[in-house]
């Protein structure tokens, strides 16, 4: 006979989240109001959190809401936060507010990923730049960051691989760090294992230094040079919204702005993935 193996306690959980953040048992319990002893009990197991106190903790722990509900259950308590489709009826002011960002961001292109980085929705400023890439690389569902670092995707096409290779593998290492996601650590080591370039290019003579870390895209229309943001909802009580992101990019210089310009003409609309 086999048996299942156990699941973790909440208090492990707790334990497990606590050490993540890098905070000792005192600091937890002082930005949460409780007695160092007290959270010790909850942590061995020696004391059961209400459902308050298991919630002020994941808010000082800052614990994503989808793992809150994990602690949730942990504790006996049923899940507090809904995960509904970005469809969903009851989601549609959100998602009004997105299509609404990207089509107002155009003829820049942006897109919305979800927390694994799948493309969720984008607007009419992103096809031109994924013409002529493998039909089977955008098949849906789309992976952004592995059409971007594909040896057969975007890789090829952009000048400074080095550099945006580095930058995209610290923001993943920023956010397996807090959400503990296994998911996401899969897909750096999958993204790590493609050809790595053979090192950054050298600044040209006279070369300012830069201030953020730029995307250069070699294309019909010359060198497209972008800068971006990264747009959250601010207060989400849906994990669906919580993990949803606008990836904005902006022209770095007037010759990607005067491209981008052309190449808005005639596009179609912004439409969902």
């Amino acid at each position: 006979m086999s048996l299942a193996p156990a699941r973790p306690s909440v208090g492990a959980l707790l334990r497990e989240w606590r050490q993540r953040r890098r905070l000792s048992q005192l600091d937890l319990a002082l930005a949460a109001e409780v007695s160092t002893r007290h959270l010790s009990y909850l942590e061995t197991g020696r004391a059961q959190p209400s459902r308050e106190m298991v919630l002020r903790l994941a808010e000082r722990l800052e614990v994503p809401l989808r793992e809150r509900n994990r602690l949730l259950t942990a504790a006996g308590f049923a899940p507090m936060f809904g995960e509904r489709p970005l469809g969903d009826p009851a989601l549609r002011a959100a998602r009004e507010a997105v299509e609404l960002v990207l089509r107002g961001h155009e003829p820049c292109p942006a897109l919305a990923v979800d927390r694994h980085w799948t493309l969720v929705s984008y607007n009419r400023a992103v096809p031109p730049l994924l013409a002529g890439l493998p039909p089977e690389l955008l098949q849906p569902p789309l992976n952004v960051l592995r059409l971007s670092l594909h040896p057969r995707g975007l890789a090829p096409r952009i000048l400074n691989l080095a550099q945006w290779r580095m930058h995209l593998f610290a923001r993943l290492r920023q956010q397996i760090a807090a959400s503990g996601d296994p998911g996401l650590a899969a897909l750096l080591d999958e993204l790590a294992a493609y050809p790595a370039p053979p090192g950054p290019a050298p600044e040209p003579p006279g070369a300012e230094p830069a201030v953020v870390v730029p995307l250069q895209l070699a294309s019909p229309h010359g060198t497209l040079s972008f800068i971006s943001t990264t747009t959250v909802f601010g207060t989400p009580v849906d994990i669906t919204l919580a993990e949803l992101a606008l990836e904005t990019f902006f022209p770095a210089d007037e010759a990607t702005a005067q491209a981008l310009r052309r190449l808005g003409d005639g596009q179609p609309a912004a439409r969902a993935a």
